[in-house]
């Protein structure tokens, strides 16, 4: 029997997979482009999962490739667009190249499921264009490592990696399914560098989410398909590479929310930290949720109505793509910060409390709660935009005093494909 290369089984399975996304789809007939109530096309211009509408559910998920070769690469990314293509589509995904008899990938654990628009979006990190894989003349001009900014409190395991994937979807088992297919393709090419877990839910006339702190979260984000989305969101600049135009920048950011001292300000200081009322998300100088922000607004006594130093007022003008989700970890990962040198410290930072509070009171152990935001925002030049944002935000944002960045990241997300094609074709792997 003739020799099959590992290449060429992991090609194949892309054609098969992507052949699966063509036909029929647990009764539903689609085609590439196409997308069905509980179904998200994984073959477009862009990637889904960008433009897509957030689902309830989010995991995401870093790697380091196992060796600095570039055919790791190559088969890291094949392997994994025939297995995201076929678990969008909610059918079987491929058997790894020498599977045993007997053995099979398919687990059962999505039986029966809807893919519940389940999309993988897959994002390659800043060291994959150094000189050992031969595509440092492809690097996107802007793929460098995030700076650490003042007040960061960043965790070495909750920061970068070569390769990470974007798992989203309304239902969780299918995001953990489909992450334990990602995992099993994964020996002998990668290992996990970190995992995030993340929720949104949407209110019944579909609104804009909330945060940990009960604020609307995304409330300036351009419209998908908008001109505004366009220019804020997709690469298409002559300065970056022709391969990565139709692609974007992810900026991930794990921040932790204190949010028992929070609930201990008063809706009112609340709202001026933010620059927006929390009951409606309307700007201080407006009445609805979607009035303009009016920097130049004052008060009766000639204070600024939104004041100097709101997170809204240091944010303005500066376009992106939020697609954030919250997490909750309650103490299991904060009470284990100690061992990591990055961490930051555990114990109770100054802050104030409502009249009559107990002077010895023990807090509760609201320390050691790990909840927040884990911000996830798409762009086409992060100089500009995260960074700019950041640099003002980390200066004089009030709200600096309740939350900590402790994780950080940044990605090249590439275009989307053709069927037949992986992620990152144009690399020319």
């Amino acid at each position: 029997m003739p020799r099959v290369s590992r290449r060429g089984l992991f090609g194949s399975a892309i054609v098969a997979a992507g052949a699966a996304t063509a036909g029929v789809v647990a009764g539903r007939v689609t085609a590439p482009g196409e997308t069905t109530s509980r179904t998200v096309a994984f073959h477009a211009a862009h990637q889904a999962g960008i433009a897509t509408t957030a689902q309830s559910h989010a995991l995401f998920l870093s790697c380091d490739l196992a060796s600095r070769d570039r055919g790791v690469l190559r088969d890291l990314l094949a392997a994994w667009t025939a297995t995201a293509a076929a678990l969008t589509a909610g059918t079987r995904v491929p058997d790894k190249p020498g599977s045993a008899a007997g053995f099979s990938d398919h687990t059962d654990f999505a039986t029966g499921l809807d893919p519940a628009r389940l999309t993988i979006t897959l994002g390659l990190g800043p060291a994959v264009f150094a000189e050992w894989s031969g595509l440092a003349d492809r690097r996107p001009r802007h793929l460098t490592d995030l700076p650490e900014f003042p007040g960061d409190k960043l965790r070495g395991s909750w920061t970068g990696g070569d390769i990470m994937a974007q798992i989203c979807s309304d239902d969780p088992q299918i995001v953990s399914h489909a992450f334990r297919a990602l995992r099993a393709r994964m020996p002998g090419l990668a290992k996990l560098r970190w995992t995030q877990h993340g929720f949104l839910s949407r209110p019944a006339d579909g609104g804009t989410p909330r945060n940990m702190f009960g604020h609307k979260d995304g409330t300036a984000n351009p419209s998908a398909g908008s001109t505004a989305f366009d220019a804020a969101v997709w690469v298409n600049a002559p300065e970056e590479p022709e391969w990565f135009h139709g692609g974007t920048y992810l900026v991930f950011r794990k921040i932790r929310m204190s949010t028992a001292e929070w609930d201990q300000l008063s809706r009112p200081e609340q709202d001026r930290i933010i620059g927006r009322r929390r009951d409606d998300g309307s700007p201080l100088s407006g009445s609805v949720e979607t009035d303009p922000v009016d920097l130049d607004a004052r008060a009766a006594n000639g204070e600024p109505v939104i004041p100097a130093d709101a997170h809204v007022r240091l944010v303005h003008g500066i376009p992106m793509l939020r697609r954030g989700y919250s997490y909750d970890y309650g103490t299991l990962v904060a009470t284990s910060a100690a061992t990591d040198s990055g961490a930051a410290a555990e114990s109770v930072p100054a802050h104030s409390h409502p009249d009559g509070t107990d002077p010895d009171h023990k807090h509760g152990g609201h320390a050691q709660l790990d909840a927040g935001l884990l911000f996830a925002a798409y762009m086409n030049n992060p100089p500009e935009q995260f960074i700019r944002a950041q640099r003002l935000l980390a200066a004089t944002d009030r709200l600096n005093t309740v939350i900590q960045h402790t994780g950080s990241a940044i990605f090249a997300m590439p275009p989307g494909i053709t069927l037949g094609q992986p992620i990152g074709a144009g690399l020319g792997l």
